[in-house]
């Protein structure tokens, strides 16, 4: 029967240490009487006040289970090592020790049980760590070893006699039953992890059978120590991958993950899984299959916030280019004239036409005066001051095989000062020509000269230097037959041509 407690105390004790709870050492000493009702003669006047309580000692284990997260509301089962019983003592008077020989008589019942409280336990909050605790519940003993003893002191010789008898199971008389029912109840407190109880247990089934009709009940009162010997520890869910997301709520188990993925792996932390996100590497969102919002124009907005999503632009015009409404290319904001087309020269406005004359001032060789398009938008020169430069240039000669000018020249060449000084725009280009006598390269030096004194008289008559130039060709522009004397004299000349650069 003993190892049969120890192996239920053992097992009890191993349920305990791998629950979801606290355990304690508890102990403490008590009073243990028995409840005993029977109908023997003078039981309640001669008998029943001779008898007394045992002192005796508890020691155990308690368990505490929440029930529920946050209650006050706990299960505190027990396993409890608990001597109980009780004890007689009776003295006679000389007459009555004369005629029973017995002067004392004592006899105790001392019984052992593994008890077993299953208390419903309330904890009342009185500071950050003290709590009041009441609690009650049934509880199983269960018989552990008991024994009954007697002591005789004889009247008529004065000497004692002591017997003792092992109590043993069973339904027989004078024999303790294996299993004792009863309720019980605590009350105290608990400082952090130290608890101090008051409790009381009270048999409800005999536990006894004696020779004669009666009820034998336990009752014990007593005070207890506990300490706690672990903290709180809570039954977690399982959680393979330690991810802080349980097991049966995870996509992905065997791997850590995010809450926002269902527990499944998230690199960038979109909260799109790596295995369905099209950019794992790169933050995105749901829609775009874990990718960035698309930007197909490069602007900086990305396609949703941009109103011209294929066309780069700016923010200000929420995604699509500056307006340029005459599409001269530069946009209206930095457009002088947004309204006509123009060049970024003259910041958006067309090229001007200063004068008038339809050419505008960029290709107008006379920007100021009016001309004609056939002469670069300067005016045309009139062909009378066309011709009398013309006839001037053939009215000017040399010494012979000299660019020394001639006098009688001079009147000419005058003529083509007065024209050029009565129009400053006029510009003079006079060249040198010769006939074929003679070696090319001293034809083309000597016509070069002549040129360029004709030039050089022009300048003396006040004519600006810039407006003239001059150059030599020697017999490579005959316009007439070197072969003959009258076309060598047409060979040999000066032409003096009027235009405006």
């Amino acid at each position: 029967m003993k190892k049969l407690y120890f192996s239920l105390f053992a097992l009890t004790l191993s349920v305990l240490s791998h629950s979801q709870l606290r355990v304690s050492l508890i102990g403490g000493g008590h009073s243990a009487s028995v409840t005993e009702t029977n109908s023997l003669p003078g039981w309640d006047t001669l008998v029943k006040p001779n008898y007394t309580s045992r002192t005796g000692i508890h020691v155990g284990f308690l368990a505490e289970v929440p029930l529920g997260a946050s209650s006050r509301w706990y299960l505190q089962p027990a396993v409890i090592f608990m001597a109980k019983g009780r004890k007689y003592a009776q003295s006679n008077d000389t007459t009555v020790a004369a005629a029973t020989d017995t002067l004392t008589f004592k006899s105790n019942l001392l019984t052992n049980y593994i008890d077993i409280p299953i208390n419903l336990t309330y904890k009342l909050p009185l500071g950050k760590k003290s709590n009041f605790i009441v609690s009650a519940g049934p509880y199983l003993g269960f018989f552990f070893k008991g024994k009954s003893t007697t002591e005789l002191r004889a009247y008529s010789n004065n000497k004692y006699t002591k017997e003792e008898t092992t109590l043993e199971v069973g339904k027989d008389v004078n024999k303790a039953k294996t299993v004792d029912v009863g309720v019980n109840a605590r009350a105290g407190f608990e400082f952090g992890g130290v608890m101090i109880t008051g409790f009381y247990s009270q048999g409800l089934t005999d536990f006894y059978t004696a020779d004669y009709e009666g009820s034998f009940k336990h009752k014990v009162i007593g005070a207890s120590l506990a300490f706690w010997l672990n903290k709180p520890v809570e039954k977690r869910p399982r959680d393979k991958d330690k991810d802080g997301i349980v097991d049966k709520d995870d996509a992905c188990p065997d791997v850590a993950g995010t809450l926002a993925t269902g527990g499944c792996p998230d690199k960038d932390n979109d909260g799109v899984a790596d295995a369905v996100d099209k950019c794992a590497e790169i933050s995105g969102v749901a829609r775009f299959g874990g990718c960035p919002v698309p930007d197909t124009d490069k602007d900086g907005l990305n396609d949703e916030e941009d109103k011209c999503p294929t066309i780069a632009g700016t923010s200000k015009y929420l995604g699509c280019p500056a307006p340029d409404k005459d599409g001269d290319g530069i946009n209206d904001e930095a457009d002088s004239c947004p309204d006509k087309a123009g060049t970024v020269e003259f910041n958006g406005c067309p090229i001007p036409d200063s004068d008038g004359d339809g050419l505008n001032d960029k290709v107008d060789k006379c920007p100021t005066e009016m001309g004609v398009a056939d002469n670069d938008g300067c005016p045309a020169i009139k062909k009378e001051i066309v011709e009398k430069v013309k006839y001037a240039a053939s009215q000017v000669f040399f010494a012979k095989n000299s660019d020394r000018i001639i006098p009688s020249s001079f009147t000419a060449l005058n003529q083509v000062a007065e024209i050029l000084k009565a129009d400053q725009i006029l510009q003079v280009t006079i060249t040198g020509h010769t006939d074929n006598a003679g070696k090319p390269e001293y034809n083309r030096a000597l016509s070069k000269k002549r040129a360029e004194a004709v030039r050089a008289y022009l300048i003396k008559q006040g004519i600006n230097a810039l407006r003239l130039t001059s150059e030599g060709y020697g017999d490579e522009k005959p316009v007439g037959d070197n072969n003959t004397d009258d076309g060598k004299a047409k060979n040999r000349r000066v032409e003096i041509e009027l235009h405006r650069d």
